[in-house]
């Protein structure tokens, strides 16, 4: 009896869906996360994705501080940007350091399914926090700014419309103010700036620079040559007077005493000292006029 031969049939294996997570998993992971002390070159677009899911994943500090240091040179370029519509007395370095806290707020709140860029996203989010530090450090209220921006905006428009400056009338009927509240407007406008004196005197020698504060003239302090001429004309007119005279002289120019004070220090009755005052008056003006060449 001859054996009958059973064809065994083979069904390809199914692979598990689970297997096959296992190695789309094992060829992400194949892709090395970069790290700050393995980034000896920019990040490619490919490194970039794989370390914004991963941190979106895991929220490792070191990957997002990977992400802030890759988007700096961004933060650098808005504070530049803005800066240049600011005093020089604003440092670029503190504009940075304000976008750099609206760079870490965008990391921490970029939302990777609505599929936009995180430049784009970042860019207002930076922005925003520089123009918020600035408003904290304003110290004229946002509305008096407003004020005198629209206060401006009225009067560009009327000029360009008249070909002339226009008068408080055409401007208050612009506003839709009255003469009063424009006056008001235009008072909190002219509000008084602040300057830095740390900020740097451009004189166009990069050699010598100086601080505002350095080269500020004090109109209160007593000017030095000033002194010294003051000094020598003193000592000049009062070489050839007695030390009688010379007390009264200093006592009554310098001291501000009375003749009555005088006379009193010097045991001396008030007709006596308006005396020798007058005499030495008269001995003092006939001097003058020998040094000067006139006629006594």
């Amino acid at each position: 009896m001859a054996k009958s031969s059973v064809a065994v049939r083979q069904t390809p294996r199914t692979i598990p869906v689970s297997s096959a997570k296992a190695k789309e998993t094992k060829a992400r992971a194949a892709v090395p996360v970069p790290t700050p002390s393995h980034m000896p070159h920019a990040l490619t677009e490919t490194e970039l994705e794989v370390i914004w899911r991963t941190f979106k994943r895991t929220r490792d500090e070191n990957l997002r501080n990977t992400l802030i240091e890759h988007h700096m040179p961004l933060v650098r370029s808005i504070a530049e940007r803005v800066l240049q519509t600011l005093p020089k007395s604003i440092d670029v370095d503190d504009l940075s350091s304000a976008g750099t806290f609206g760079l870490m707020d965008a990391i921490n709140g970029f939302d990777l399914s609505r599929g936009i860029k995180f430049k784009t996203y970042c860019t207002t989010r930076i922005r925003g926090s520089i123009l918020d530090e600035l408003r904290s450090q304003d110290w004229v209220p946002r509305l008096v700014r407003l004020k005198a921006h629209r206060l401006d905006r009225a009067i560009r428009q009327l000029e360009g419309e008249l070909g002339r400056a226009p008068n408080q009338h055409e401007i208050a009927r612009t506003l839709g103010i009255t003469l009063d509240e424009l006056q008001a407007h235009e008072a909190e406008a002219n509000a008084k700036t602040i300057f830095s004196l740390s900020e740097k005197w451009d004189d166009g020698d990069e050699e010598k620079e100086m601080e505002k504060v350095e080269i500020l003239a004090d109109r209160k302090s007593i000017d030095p040559v000033e002194t010294i001429q003051q000094s020598d004309a003193l000592e000049m007119i009062t070489s050839s007077l007695t030390k009688k005279e010379r007390l009264i002289i200093l006592m009554y120019y310098y001291e501000g005493l009375t003749m009555r004070e005088i006379g009193e220090i010097m045991e001396l009755t008030e007709s006596r000292v308006c005396q020798i005052h007058s005499n030495v008056m008269a001995r003092l003006k006939a001097q003058l006029d020998r040094t000067q060449g006139t006629p006594a």
